[in-house]
């Protein structure tokens, strides 16, 4: 056989395997999706902040905060929470219970819940810490805080 014909055979069956081993291409040359890629579920992440009682409000829960697709879902349960009454509450700058300014605004909580979707990951989250959420008594009473808790990483 000729040396040359070798070569060729040779550089040409090296190329086959190097093209299956990279995944084959659509005809657009994106990647084929496999069954694992198409089935896979987004990845969540939770963390859980322990809202304590401030000012013997008798007020105290948790938030909830779970990252789904790089935006955080806050879901907020206060128990001893007064009815009909709406409560600001906010991710602030600092540590409680001496809190500083808001960084972002929850919904209030209605009869000690609140849920409010943030355009913000936890990365983005960890990059500003620290951080805490706070409950304060209600709009009129702004500045009586009833419940917060400390976002640790």
């Amino acid at each position: 056989m000729n040396k040359n014909l070798l070569i060729v055979l040779v550089v040409i069956v090296l190329l086959g395997i190097f093209y299956f081993s990279r995944g084959r291409t659509t005809q657009l040359g994106s990647p084929t999706q496999t069954s694992e890629t198409q089935d896979a579920a987004p990845k969540v992440k939770r963390m859980t902040v322990v809202l304590e009682e401030q000012n013997e409000s008798g007020e105290s829960g948790t938030a909830v905060l779970e990252e789904i697709e790089g935006k955080l879902l806050v879901t907020l349960k206060l128990a001893g929470a007064p009815e009909e009454i709406s409560q600001p509450t906010h991710v602030h700058a600092g540590n409680c219970p001496d809190v500083g300014a808001i960084v972002y605004p929850l919904g209030f909580a209605e009869d000690g819940d609140s849920e409010t979707d943030l355009e913000v990951s936890f990365l983005e989250l960890e990059e500003q810490m620290p951080l805490a959420i706070n409950v304060h008594k209600s709009t009129p009473e702004a500045k009586v805080y009833v419940s917060c808790g400390d976002l640790i990483f």
